[in-house]
Order: structure tokens, then sequence, then C-alpha cells
């Protein structure tokens, strides 16, 4: 990923978080010599090696098990908030001029090896993990337990389990950062009147990363 210094997210404990909050991965490996890519929800296992570890699964159907028989170099893309920026929102459209169109938005990449996993206690440990990451902050969660255990295992022998065990995070927090002070705060306002919920998201990172800055040229 191309990444300026000034658009780095470095923080392991930031890039995490963002996994978490956008479990939807944009997965690509390789498979007979092309690229494969697929789009599939993973949990992150934090107690599994430095960066820690994604697990999720795909249908037995998928091609893209016959290319996990071996281990398969694999980048996830988790993407998200995200805005189109209008520069009519910036004072320097009318004090100069020399403004352009941009898009803010929050991406990390998590690189390593993708393994398939075929052990049943194993895929229902990892279905547990998966719908309690999205069920329990609910107020009536569902649990795979409210299904009939017939029905489960039916559905076990459907999937194949995925590990990437993460070599690298690497993040980019693009909110602004390189334009002026009026414009950025211009950005906030703009994107706070749109009707789009990630818009709001992003008028909040622009903001945070102002007063971030601010702090830090105080000390």
């Amino acid at each position: 990923m191309y990444l300026p210094e000034y658009h780095a997210l470095t923080d392991l404990s930031a890039m995490q978080s963002h996994i978490d909050s956008h479990p939807l991965g944009a997965w690509v490996s390789h498979g007979g010599g092309n690229l494969v890519a697929n789009h599939i929800p993973f949990v992150l296992d934090r107690t599994q090696g430095p960066s820690g570890q994604l697990i999720g699964h795909v249908s037995r159907g998928n091609p893209v098990c016959q290319d996990l028989q071996e281990e398969v170099r694999s980048v996830v893309m988790f993407i998200g908030p995200q805005a189109y920026i209008t520069p009519a929102w910036y004072p320097g459209k009318s004090d100069h001029g020399k403004v352009v169109p941009t898009w803010n938005y929050v991406a990390v990449h998590a690189h390593g090896v993708a393994r398939a996993i075929d052990d049943v206690d194993w895929k229902l440990k990892m279905l547990h993990q998966l719908t309690d990451a999205q069920e329990s902050s609910r107020p009536n969660p569902w649990k795979v337990t409210d299904a009939p255990s017939e029905y489960v295992q039916q559905m076990l022998g459907a999937i194949v389990g995925i590990v990437i065990d993460i070599d690298r995070l690497e993040g980019r927090l693009k909110v602004s950062q390189d334009e002026g002070l009026a414009d950025r705060y211009g950005t906030v306002e703009g994107l706070r009147l749109e009707r789009d919920t990630q818009a709001h998201e992003v008028a909040d990172l622009v903001f945070q990363q102002i007063l971030a800055e601010q702090s830090a040229a105080c000390k």
C-alpha cells in the first residue's frame, strides 16, 4: 500500500481495533497463477502471534479451497469509513482556487500465510467466535446452540476453515492531514452536513486528528 508518512497508521492496537470494527475483509491470494479475491468476515485472535491471527471460513465449493492445499501468501484489506471530499468545502477555493477533490478513508491491510482447516471441532469453535463477535452486543443475541445440533453439523460439513497468521499489519489514516487548517475545518463542517453516516464518522476522524496534532504541538 502506498503510505505517505503523514498518513501512516502505526499503532498496533488501533489497527487491530479497526479490524474488529470492520470485519468484512477483501481477501486476495494466489491461485492457479492468478490473483483470487474473496470477501469474507474474519475475527481477529490477538493471542496468536505478535500481530494476531485471522480466522474465518468459506464454502467448501469455493475454488480457493483447492489453492489452500498448500500455504498461500495473502493480504486481507479492511476498509472503512470513507467519504468523498469536495473542494467546495475549502475556504481556499475562494482565496486562491488551488484546490482539488480527494477521498478520505481508513484502511488496514493484514499480510500473512493462509491455510485451510477442516477439523470439525476447530470449525465449531470458529463459528462460535465469529457469531459471538457480531451478536454479543445485540439485545437478544443469537447463538450457534440456538440452531438444531444436526443442522449445525450439516453446515459444518459445507464449510472449510481459514486461518491467516498475520506477519505484517499496515494501516493508512487519510483524513486531510495534507490540507491547510482552515480547509480541514471546512471539511469537518461539510461532512457533518452530509446524510451519509460514514461521512459523519470521517468528520469525527478529521477533527480528532486536528486535536491530536494540536495537543502534540503543545508538548
